[in-house]
Parts: structure tokens; sequence; C-alpha cells
């Protein structure tokens, strides 16, 4: 990201204009009302962002450092799903 780049999820609202198929758009509407409509979909887009953006970074970070090791990879799953032993980083003892 460069230094002029709004970070995902930061900066003022735009109005765009999108389509959705109508039995997600209708399941939207049941779920939040027509007045949360928007913020739910953003948040879903600001997810999906994150989530590529992540795949980017750790594609990148492989690239240039090799694959990860099956220790950091579970290190990394007992991070993310708050297992006992995922605290430190990768061979240090927990």
């Amino acid at each position: 990201m460069t230094e002029h780049e709004i970070p995902v999820g930061s900066g003022p609202s735009v109005r765009v204009s999108l389509s959705l198929p109508e039995g997600t758009a209708e399941a939207v509407r049941a779920i939040t009302g027509k007045r949360e409509f928007s913020a739910y979909i953003a948040e879903a887009v600001e997810h999906r962002l994150r989530s590529d953006l992540l795949a980017q970074d750790l594609t990148e970070y492989q690239e240039e450092h090799g694959a990860f090791t099956e220790q950091e990879r579970a290190w990394a799953r007992a991070e993310l799903s708050g297992e006992q032993g995922g605290t430190g980083h990768p061979g240090e003892a927990a």
C-alpha cells in the first residue's frame, strides 16, 4: 500500500452502485433491515479484502523465504484458534 492509499475500512463513505443476485439481496435485507444493508455489505467486502491481502502477503513472503514449515503452520493454526501452546514464535518454548 502506498502512503496515499486509504486503508481498508477507513475514510468517508462513497456511494457506489452494485448488482446482487435477488436471493442474496433478500437474505441480507432479512437479516439487517433496510437501514443496515450498506453496512453489512461494506463489512463483508472489507473481510474479503483483508483475506485477499493477507493471502497476497503470505504468497510474497513464501516466494522470498521459502515455504512455511509444518511447525510454522501448526503454530499459526494454534495462534488463530486460541489453542494452548500458540504463544511466542515457532521454535520457541511455549
